[in-house]
This record gives C-alpha cells, structure tokens and sequence, in this order.
C-alpha cells in the first residue's frame, strides 16, 4: 500500500512541475496592453489560463494530502 501510495505522489509531483512551468507569468493579455511604462492592469484569467490555474491549485491538494497520509502510515 505505501508503495502505491509512494508512487501516486511521484506522478502527481512531475504532474505539478509540468504545470508550474507550462504557466507564464507576466505574458498575459494585460502585459501586451500596458506596454513598458504602463501600470500593471489586474485582470481575470480566462479561458486555458484558468483551468491551469484551478487544475495546479486541485493538484497541489491531491498531494499535500497524500504526503500526509503517507506520513502518518509510516
């Protein structure tokens, strides 16, 4: 069981740093409007951007919960 566990949070490990590094920061839509000597503008995420958002935020979860049960099964 640990081991399969041991496994599980391997995968969702690199599932995260494919994630982490697929996001861009800093080129998004408001980047391009603002130029170079512009304010920054907040602006939503939309589209792609935001399910890699809400998948990064469910998989950091997945394994912060699975870490802990690992631990507490050792």
């Amino acid at each position: 069981m640990q081991t399969a566990l041991l496994i599980i949070q391997l995968v969702l490990a690199v599932l995260l740093v494919f994630l982490i590094l697929v996001q861009e920061r800093g080129s998004g839509l408001g980047e391009a409007i603002s130029g170079v000597g512009g304010a920054p503008i907040q602006s939503q995420k939309r589209g792609a951007e935001k399910i890699l958002a809400q998948s990064t935020i469910v998989l950091v979860a997945l394994f912060l919960g699975l870490s802990l049960a690992v631990n507490f099964i050792q």
